[in-house]
């Protein structure tokens, strides 16, 4: 993938030791799961692993990097790569983007092109199908929410889906209700290669904890903002460690960046309330992560048409 940020997939653990073979018949290899924006990629990888891995948010273009869950099975080692929905990039963020999401797909064992069980099949649907079937890495097709639809609307989008290309296999999904992930892992697992596992530590990600830490915070900050925020939206950890002279507390020192002054004040809300609405739902899910009490200090600052800029997108993580 082109960063020290998201490192290609066939790069990134290590052996394991000779000494800890894998039982015969072991796979193990990536998965990428891609779509449209909002289609439930990032919602199902986290139902798979069993873990949230990856934020969610129903704003279109919540995931923003390459993330990685980790499935351990017996028999395999799933690694899944949740990538950003493919849309028509506005800015220079989302030109780095698509060209994460582009460069991943030829670099994986097998893709999940999902799909939503609810929504007709439109022509960014068509698009993707076609650059898929160009390349050599097999396709499975994922129709995902398959409990939000009917019996005869699942039948047709079924229909309507397999239509679209030649795929491996078309399988319906509910990371909601578990439908069939099962079905699904057994599917993907099929793909891989056979080999040793590519992480030892039982790890459900290789996610560093500050980036998570971020991405949670950005999650609190996504729920009931305007349409035109999310996008304008990055969050900084500066500093992240145990508070001097005790062990159950960790200090977080967090910056949200916003594109302008009005935006700035959406985030804080009426004498702050907002703000203080998203510091108390990101520490709790922080807490969750980390295990410990955590002192959340959130900062907000401004940072000028940063999706526009080389300069601000590298200083705040987003490579070329």
């Amino acid at each position: 993938m082109g960063s020290p940020q998201t490192p290609s997939p066939a790069g990134l653990p290590g052996q394991p030791p000779a000494a800890r073979p894998s039982p015969p018949g072991f796979r193990a290899g990536f998965a990428c799961f891609a779509g449209r924006p909002n289609v439930g990629k990032s919602t199902l990888m986290n139902a798979l692993v069993g873990a949230k891995v990856a934020i969610t948010s129903s704003r279109p273009q919540t995931t923003r990097r390459a993330i990685r869950g980790i499935v351990h099975r017996p028999d395999a080692q799933l690694v899944i790569v949740d990538t950003p929905g493919l849309h028509r990039p506005r800015t220079l963020l989302g030109e780095r983007l698509d060209s994460l999401v582009r460069s991943t797909l030829t670099e994986v064992d097998v893709i999940g092109f999902c799909l939503p069980a609810t929504e007709r099949i439109g022509p960014g649907d068509k698009y993707l199908a076609g650059e898929l079937a160009g390349l050599r890495t097999p396709a499975v097709a994922v129709v995902t929410k398959a409990d939000l639809a009917s019996r005869p609307q699942l039948a047709a989008q079924l229909a309507a889906v397999g239509s679209l290309g030649d795929w491996a296999d078309v399988v319906p999904v509910s990371a909601a209700s578990g439908f069939q992930l099962d079905v699904l892992a057994d599917v993907l697992v099929s793909h891989l290669p056979e080999g040793r596992p590519l992480y030892t530590g039982g790890e459900e990600t290789d996610e560093p904890e500050q980036r998570l830490v971020a991405e949670l915070i950005r999650e609190a900050i996504l729920e009931g903002v305007r349409d035109e925020l999310p996008h304008s939206i990055a969050v900084v950890v500066e500093e992240m460690a145990p508070r001097e002279g005790r062990d159950d507390l960790i200090d977080v020192q967090a910056v949200m960046y916003v594109e302008r002054p009005s935006q700035k004040a959406i985030v804080i809300g009426a004498k702050g309330a907002r703000l203080k609405e998203v510091g108390s739902r990101a520490r709790h899910q922080i807490e969750a992560l980390l295990g410990t009490r955590v002192y959340l200090d959130l900062r907000i600052k401004i940072a000028k048409d940063w999706q526009r800029d080389p300069k601000q997108l590298r200083r705040l993580g987003f490579y070329d």
